[in-house]
């Protein structure tokens, strides 16, 4: 077995962990909703209420809310009173955050690398996780031992790297703050680590500690069909690299779970569905123009998700109807993978 469970301690506190991090989420959401200002403005001898405010490609906005009167005079006072209240809640649950964070890892919950952790919290903010942008490779695994409640084998987990799967059917903007330059993923990148470069393969940026980030997409049939394949338009923005089998990932459902960093801190995870990553796994480490050694990685990566999906993931079973989008061959090569062992153990999490 390429995994072993959460002990009690860890469970307790992952339920801790998501818990806190659900309202923090929805403390911090509460607070952005109150971006902007709400002030008096004179217009010709009147006084006027106005908001100000930034839209999405990060320009700035003014909408008047009407002339000083009672109502608006109420309305912006309840404006600031809710702006004071949201801002003390979120520093209430960020403080709480901090806190389980260093329990976390006093139990030794930490699992995603840090420099991953952070990219992947930067495309969640910029708010493009899930919605045009998912986690594969790797790092998904943190999400599929996260759900399951187990911790997969350090020697199949470690990397140093990070795939994005662009979604080219989909239209994508990226939501960056006012101090960065331009929207594009590349500038993301910076905001994390300013390190970041693109590398002379368009599709990958690496910092100064050799961590590499890959933009990757489905390849086409027929390949030169005409389909985005960046998301902003800088000079070295990232090119995601068309490669077989990745259509598989974008037909396949998502899976969102909540991992714990390095650190403690928890983060979303976006992926696809295990079920799939367990079969493409599973294909890779069939093809025979891959290094012997990725390939290896590979088949054990497809073994320890398969395992998972089988005993703890029950409700996602690995039949015809669910795995439409896989071809036949491989469907029918990956089944043996999920047979259910029928222990008494089997179900014990």
């Amino acid at each position: 077995m390429n995994f072993q469970e959460l002990n009690n301690d860890q469970r307790r506190e992952k339920v801790n962990s998501d818990q806190r991090f659900a309202a923090w989420r929805e403390a911090k959401s509460r607070l952005e909703s109150y971006r902007g200002s709400l002030v008096w403005q004179d217009v010709k001898g009147e006084q006027y209420l106005a908001r100000s405010y930034y839209d999405s490609a990060g320009r700035r906005r003014q909408k008047s809310e009407g002339r000083r009167s009672p109502e608006t005079e109420k309305r912006k006072a309840d404006w600031e009173r809710g702006r004071a209240e949201a801002s003390e809640r979120f520093k209430s649950m960020r403080e709480t955050m901090v806190r389980q964070a260093a329990i976390n890892r006093a139990v030794k919950l930490g699992r995603v690398p840090l420099m991953g952790a952070r990219i992947v919290r930067a495309l969640d903010e910029a708010g493009v996780l899930g919605k045009g942008i998912r986690i594969v490779g790797t790092n998904a695994i943190y999400a599929y031992e996260a759900v399951a409640g187990v911790m997969v084998d350090p020697d199949i987990t470690a990397t140093l790297d990070i795939d994005l799967l662009l979604d080219a059917r989909m239209s994508l903007r990226l939501a960056m703050s006012d101090s960065v330059a331009e929207p594009a993923l590349i500038n993301l990148l910076r905001k994390v680590d300013k390190s970041f470069e693109r590398t002379d393969l368009a599709f990958r940026a690496v910092n100064r500690d050799g961590y590499l980030v890959d933009l990757i997409k489905p390849q086409r049939n027929p390949p030169w069909m005409n389909e985005r394949d960046r998301i902003g338009r800088t000079q070295d923005e990232l090119a995601a690299v068309p490669i077989g089998g990745l259509t598989w990932h974008e037909s396949a459902p998502s899976f969102e779970a909540v991992a714990i960093d390095e650190r403690g801190g928890p983060v979303r995870i976006v992926a696809s569905d295990p079920r799939v990553f367990a079969a493409h796994k599973l294909w890779l480490s069939r093809q025979q123009d891959r290094e012997p050694t990725k390939r290896r990685r590979d088949a054990a990566q497809a073994e320890a998700v398969a395992q998972i999906v089988s005993r703890y993931l029950v409700h996602l079973p690995f039949d015809e109807a669910e795995m439409r989008m896989l071809p036949r061959e491989l469907f029918d090569l990956a089944k043996p993978l999920f047979g259910r062992q029928e222990t008494q153990d089997s179900y014990a999490f």
